[in-house]
């Protein structure tokens, strides 16, 4: 007969090895979102564009992520997370593809940094839910852990590795996209190993964010505005600074290691979050921190300031990540999981539009004034959710 213990340990280590599969997998998709980031500076030059071209080009990755997640989470609630995150990782090699024509024309441009978006949409949401699944009730953490640091960790390495290849590579703008292709194959082999998690079909409108009533008040004070600072802070970093404080922008390497810069920081401050009650408004206000910084560094077009600045940007996203995570997972009900990921993950996507809304008041009132006016905001955020969390806290005391 076999013994209880030795079952219990197979079962806890075949776990530990569908989810590793399923965080590589994530990672592997993670990875193609930012590479083209530091590349944005050879295109300029390819294309003849304009520093708005730059900022809505990789902004209008949030349009596509957006739209994706208004459906892909409550469709992986009714259909099954596997029926979502194989296909869109295939997706993803091949959106990485059309970026090679895309280095000569900005309408494929667009075209592929918004499908881009659709992929991120759907995966990132799916996939999270899916590590909580995978992971159980008593794994929760740990999932969210997983989901902020292989998502952090594609994000950081993309624009140094392919800022590294674009300006000592043979291919600038085809080399780092062909890398992402083969990562993301062995990505996709590694996926196909995971078992599907939802075994009953959940009938339901497929275009929701899928609060239930009983989490959307902590929704609307916690978790929305800690996702705000989750992709706001190092998009600024990685795509605004590097323009507003060298004129003519820095070259790709350097624009790679302040993006990868900004994003291992959010990887790192992402998985050391785990374990820091107050992750939320500590985040947000690391981020204050980095804008003030940046502030210092476009007034005096200084290039060793954006490394600092970067990095506490990249800190606070990445304790709001965590944050988000954990508290969406602790809230969601089984059935609205994958819409509840959506809803999280459509807030923190929204912020990749911060550079061009910064760019577009900047043109107006001047880029110092904009970025100081922009850091007083997750400022007054942090504060806010301080007293939410201590008010939280005072109702579960009460009720005990």
């Amino acid at each position: 007969m076999p013994d209880p213990a030795t079952q219990r340990a197979g079962s806890r280590r075949e776990t530990r090895r569908r989810l590793d599969a399923l965080t590589f997998g994530l990672f592997t998709v993670a990875l193609g979102t930012n590479i083209p980031t530091p590349l944005l500076l050879v295109y300029r030059r390819t294309l003849g564009l304009s520093d708005a071209d730059l900022t809505a080009v990789f902004g209008c990755y949030a349009i596509g992520l957006i739209a994706a997640l208004t459906v892909s989470g409550a469709a992986s609630d009714r259909f099954g997370r596997r029926a979502l995150v194989l296909p869109f990782a295939v997706v993803a090699g091949l959106v990485s593809l059309l970026f090679l024509p895309a280095a000569g024309s900005l309408p494929l441009l667009y075209l592929a940094r918004l499908l881009q978006g659709v992929v991120s949409g759907v995966v990132f949401s799916v996939a999270n839910a899916w590590l909580q699944e995978l992971a159980g009730p008593e794994g929760q953490q740990s999932a969210a852990t997983r989901g902020a640091v292989s998502t952090s960790l594609g994000f950081a390495i993309a624009p140094a590795m392919s800022g590294v290849l674009a300006q000592y590579g043979p291919a600038p703008t085809t080399l780092p996209y062909l890398v992402h292709v083969a990562v993301v194959a062995v990505g996709l082999a590694a996926l196909l190993t995971v078992p599907e998690t939802v075994t009953e079909r959940r009938p339901g409108r497929l275009m929701t964010l899928g609060l239930p009533p009983e989490a959307r008040r902590p929704f609307r004070a916690l978790l929305a505005p800690t996702a705000v600072g989750v992709f706001a802070f190092p998009a600024v970093a990685a795509t605004l600074l590097p323009l507003l404080v060298v004129p003519g922008g820095v070259g790709p390497a350097y624009a790679g290691l302040i993006g990868g810069l900004a994003l291992g920081a959010s990887a790192v401050a992402a998985r050391v979050g785990r374990g820091i009650a107050r992750g939320g408004p500590l985040g947000m206000a690391m981020g204050s921190a980095g804008l003030a910084v940046s502030v210092l560094a476009i007034v005096t077009r200084s290039e060793p300031l954006l490394l600092p600045a970067s990095v506490l940007l990249g800190a606070g996203a990445g304790l709001c990540l965590t944050a988000g995570l954990t508290l969406t997972a602790r809230l969601a009900p089984p059935q609205t999981r994958g819409a509840m990921n959506s809803a999280f993950y459509a807030f923190a996507y929204a912020g990749f539009g911060t550079p061009l809304l910064l760019a577009w008041i900047g043109a107006g009132v001047g880029d110092v004034a904009a970025v100081s006016a922009f850091a007083v905001v997750p400022a007054a955020i942090a504060a806010w959710l301080w007293r939410e969390l201590r008010r939280q806290d005072r109702a579960v005391s009460g009720e005990r």
